[in-house]
């Protein structure tokens, strides 16, 4: 569910004291502004920091969208193995 037309998209506070062209961003939620564009940003990410470069097409998107929790498996393959076990049937000759 989308935030009402009447109310405008959420920009935390402190994201309108800084003036620097690079920041740290905790607020993920918060929307990106056309006043952003051509900053420097690091987007939390729940363990470390994503450095991202804030253009015309990320207007209107959250900070959150750009920088992934989720780290991807390392093997491709699912992330725990079965517990089953498949017998492979012997060759008859």
């Amino acid at each position: 569910m989308t935030r009402s037309v009447w109310k405008g998209p959420f920009v935390d506070a402190c994201l309108f004291k800084q003036k620097k062209i690079r920041w740290k961003i905790w607020s993920r939620r918060s929307c990106i502004l056309p006043q952003f564009v051509g900053c420097y940003a690091q987007i939390y990410n729940g363990k470390g920091s994503v450095g991202l470069k804030i253009t015309e097409e990320m207007v209107g998107h959250k900070f959150g969208e750009f920088a992934s929790t989720r780290k991807p498996s390392s093997s491709g393959k699912r992330a725990s193995p079965s517990k089953t076990k498949i017998r492979q049937k012997k060759k008859v000759r």
